[in-house]
């Protein structure tokens, strides 16, 4: 590997420190580490820093942190299918392979090629407002629609492909990827889902019925969601970490992303493994980045870890 981007949750102890370091040690095997301006000017190296954008260029993605940080990771550079390596800082680390004590070995292997590539499915989102286009996004993990602040049920018409399924009385509605079948799509009541299948998961957010239940779709099957809240502020939030107001009468619409995110795994860890540890870890978390509900007034991208959540036992 001739380039690798660094994408790290300087919020985390050490992080500073760990990101500082690992810089030095993969340039003094003659790799170039790509770090975004505004990074590099925090670690007191400004003139290493590259526009954001440009990590997408690198062979692969080191990301140091938690989950959240390679939730964020991911969705910068989707779409060029560039390999992630999550490096564990923070406490549950569903997605993460390494922990911090693991790191140097593991990328000694990583330079040497001896590891293997997973890929997750990814989802493609977009609001549609009286017929125009006006936001556009990707998530690894989930789309949430969901009410502000105030206590006011929403009302969400949901299509599967060309074929209606119900109208929602709820506090709003998660449709998410088998990645995200374990953040914030289980605390509402889903189902675990193995990231080896591609499909979506629509649950509903305490839906004001006896018989609404959480329903998976394939993928080919774009979801449809109409929103009738008249007076009422809504929100749809991308992983827990972006965020827009949604207007009365808004479409959003959800499909396949065509790229999936490949995430680099040195272990041999399974997905009913890691069920059975980290799910029985997250019972005694208080809090995890990236993971709260995006209920702040106006739009906002915040990074992962600039706020604390409880949303969920996996990660958002």
């Amino acid at each position: 590997m001739q380039q690798i981007g660094l994408v790290a949750n300087l919020e985390k102890p050490r992080a500073r420190e760990v990101a500082l370091e690992t810089m030095a040690y993969l340039e003094g095997r003659g790799v170039k580490v790509l770090v975004s301006r505004a990074k590099a000017v925090h670690l007191g190296c400004p003139d290493k820093g590259v526009a954001e954008k440009e990590l997408a260029q690198a062979d692969c993605l080191l990301s140091l942190g938690g989950d959240g940080t390679l939730l964020r990771a991911a969705r910068l550079v989707a779409g060029s299918a560039t390999p992630i390596l999550g490096v564990n800082l923070g406490h549950l680390g569903f997605l993460t392979e390494i922990e911090l004590a693991e790191l140097y070995p593991s990328l000694e292997r990583l330079l040497h090629g001896d590891y293997r590539l997973e890929e997750r499915m990814m989802l493609q989102g977009s609001v549609n407002r009286k017929g125009r286009e006006v936001i556009s996004c990707q998530a690894l993990n989930d789309l949430v629609i969901t009410k502000g602040a105030f206590s006011r049920m929403l009302r969400l018409e949901v299509y599967i492909g060309p074929a209606y399924l119900d109208t929602y009385p709820a506090d709003g509605l998660i449709i998410s990827s088998p990645t995200g079948s374990t953040a914030y799509s289980l605390s509402a009541g889903g189902p675990l889902v193995s990231p080896r299948l591609e499909v979506m998961i629509v649950t509903p957010i305490c839906p004001h019925t006896l018989y609404s239940r959480p329903l998976v779709v394939p993928p080919e099957q774009p979801i449809r969601v109409h929103v009738h809240a008249q007076g009422a502020e809504v929100m749809l939030t991308v992983d827990g970490q972006q965020g827009w107001h949604l207007a009365n009468g808004d479409v959003v619409a959800v499909t396949k992303a065509q790229v999936p995110t490949r995430l680099i795994r040195l272990k041999n860890n399974t997905f009913y493994s890691l069920v059975r540890e980290k799910l029985r870890e997250g019972g005694n978390r208080q809090y995890d980045e990236g993971q709260a509900p995006a209920t702040d007034i106006g739009n906002y991208s915040q990074e992962a870890g600039d706020y604390p959540g409880t949303a969920g036992p996996g990660t958002r």
